[in-house]
């Protein structure tokens, strides 16, 4: 059985963020990257499942510019056996359909069985690629999972709601997004960092897989972006009760026009 792991290559959460001159992006000059610290707990259910003996290889799987190849390198030392890497100069102007009919088509490069993901990305939050990816590939998907566990070519999953959480049969294959707390994600050692060197990274472009820049780029024009206000402000609001709730209002309407 093949498992592939999608992950995404994101800003470390720990940089420190400046928009970009056409004040529409982010500048990227300096920042450090990894893998998006959910994607490490999918990849470490892949490579339990296949320490398990329920699994024959792991296949890391990303899309990203030229620079990703280190953090395929993490992927491959914390244990995945191989990795397929799809080359485009600029990821993020794809966005969620983009990435996902992209990865549909180099994850039928290979037709994995099983494939996990991420719960969601860091940089963006869209938490939409994967299940996106499945209903592209036509097969069942869960999302949230907190508790795997493999049968065959059947899984049981327990899938996180708010409030509980459901318990879920699938038929492989199939995709799960998988959430933090159901594994302890393993740290590269130094013998399986320089065995990662060795390891394979199949390197695609777009056109290898028929497709097309133009036709997969967002919808999504952004007008502007700008950082979130740093400072911390205070007000103490005088009078009886009454008072100071409609002030509280006037405040949340007129200055911070929240409501």
């Amino acid at each position: 059985m093949k498992v592939a792991v999608l992950f995404k290559r994101v800003p470390d959460t720990a940089s420190v963020f400046k928009i970009g001159s056409d004040n529409k992006s982010v500048d990227l000059t300096g920042l450090k990257f990894v893998m998006s610290p959910y994607d490490e707990y999918a990849l470490e259910e892949a490579i339990q499942t296949r320490e398990a003996g329920k699994a024959a290889e792991v296949i890391a799987v990303t899309m990203g510019p030229e620079g990703t190849q280190e953090t395929i390198r993490t992927a491959l030392a914390m244990g995945a056996d191989r990795a397929l890497f799809l080359k485009v100069d600029d990821v993020n102007k794809f966005r969620g359909r983009g990435i996902a009919q992209a990865l549909a088509k180099l994850l039928q490069t290979e037709s994995p069985e099983l494939i996990f993901a991420g719960k969601q990305a860091v940089d963006d939050d869209a938490s939409q690629v994967p299940e996106r990816v499945a209903e592209l590939m036509g097969i069942p998907h869960a999302s949230v999972v907190s508790d795997f566990e493999l049968t065959g070519l059947a899984a049981t999953v327990v899938r996180e709601v708010e409030g509980g959480h459901y318990t879920i049969d699938v038929t492989l294959p199939a995709l799960f997004t998988i959430e933090k707390g159901i594994n302890t994600p393993r740290y590269p050692t130094l013998p399986n960092i320089m065995k990662a060197k060795k390891k394979e990274i199949k390197e695609f472009g777009l056109a290898d897989l028929g497709l097309n820049a133009d036709e997969l780029a967002s919808h999504i024009d952004v007008q502007a972006l700008s950082l979130p206000r740093q400072d911390r402000l205070n007000k103490i609001l005088d009078g009886d009760t009454g008072e100071r709730v409609k002030k509280l209002l006037s405040i949340l309407r007129e200055e911070e026009k929240v409501l």
